[in-house]
């Protein structure tokens, strides 16, 4: 099989396109013929060490997994001796490890059924940008019907899912995106629409119930103004420095005791129950993943390097190539 491989951090020119033996999956995994798989931050920021605190993890010189790619969606080749729920043939979406592949290895508890009315793309471009949606409003959120909620950066990956998953819950929908992405957050659910290249969102003197922000680009005092006396800030997107990071604990663990507001940040984690609630939304027609552009395996450089700029609209996505014989 062919996938990409990097043994040094650095920028997308790190990424080695490669043929290799398939990997084999262990008692409680699945092998995947992948046929899509989605592209995160997650992913550049694992290539590039950055931000450098995530190396004591990772690597502190070079990578000590050079894989790369984590959302997957797929046909499953075969299964590990203690799989039970799933078999081969099944169509499946989920996250694994080195999804830029044609071939990868997931473990049974963070793969689901793939909605039949999903294409392979589209399955491919959940995992860690729907998680994070979903696990953000529900779980640190507290997202209830009739609450105004606020997402800040609605047009990017996670933002276009929290729309449709705050639409979902009965929420009245506020997304803050740029003019050429109005329209389109517009048509997934947002009952309002705020450009920012026209005006910011935390000037306009309006308060809501939950502020859901991908981006990180206002001040502290300026997303307390956004809150009411009783609101939630989630942050799940912005700096990607370690000082800057440090910086924001430092900054929301000092104000936290003086405030009315709940200020959280998190990372989402894997959860089979959520994938299947995801599954089901999408299924139902409430969710539908938006995907700017697909690259083939080996322009997997170059849509990192689109990711990188921060202007996708939704998700870009790696789409499989028929597959080579090993």
């Amino acid at each position: 099989m062919h996938a990409i491989f990097y043994d040094r951090y650095g920028s997308p020119d790190v990424l080695r396109y490669e043929e290799v033996r398939n990997p084999i999956p262990a008692d409680d995994e699945v092998l995947i013929r992948v046929r899509a798989a989605g592209v995160n931050p997650y992913d550049w920021h694992f290539m590039r060490g950055s931000p450098h605190l995530m190396r004591i993890m990772t690597g502190v010189r070079n990578p000590k997994d050079s894989r790369l790619g984590a959302d997957v969606a797929g046909v499953i080749e075969a299964a590990g001796r203690n799989v039970a729920q799933f078999k081969t043939g099944d169509s499946v979406f989920g996250i694994c490890k080195g999804s830029f592949a044609e071939y990868a290895c997931a473990a049974e508890s963070k793969i689901a059924i793939k909605p039949e009315n999903l294409t392979f793309e589209q399955a491919g471009a959940v995992g860690i940008a729907a998680l994070t949606a979903l696990q953000g409003l529900r779980d640190k959120g507290k997202i209830q019907a009739g609450q105004k909620v606020l997402i800040n950066g609605a047009a990017g990956g996670v933002g276009t899912f929290a729309v449709q998953i705050a639409r979902s819950f009965g929420a009245d929908v506020t997304g803050v995106c740029s003019t050429r992405n109005a329209e389109m957050v517009r048509s997934i659910g947002a009952d309002h629409v705020i450009d920012y290249t026209r005006e910011d969102a935390t000037q306009r003197g309006q308060r809501y119930d939950l502020f859901f922000d991908c981006i990180g680009n206002h001040s502290w005092r300026a997303r307390l103004r956004t809150l009411n006396p009783k609101g939630i800030y989630v942050g799940v997107g912005g700096a990607s420095d370690s000082w800057s990071i440090l910086s924001g604990l430092a900054k929301k663990a000092a104000l936290s005791p003086f405030v009315s507001q709940k200020l959280v940040g998190f990372i989402a984690k894997v959860d089979k129950d959520d994938l299947t609630l995801l599954g089901d939304l999408m299924q139902s027609g409430k969710v539908t993943p938006v995907i700017d552009r697909c690259y083939s395996l080996r322009q997997t450089a170059e849509a990192i390097r689109y990711v990188e700029e921060g202007h996708a609209r939704g998700k870009v996505v790696i789409r499989m190539e028929p597959v080579s014989e090993e």
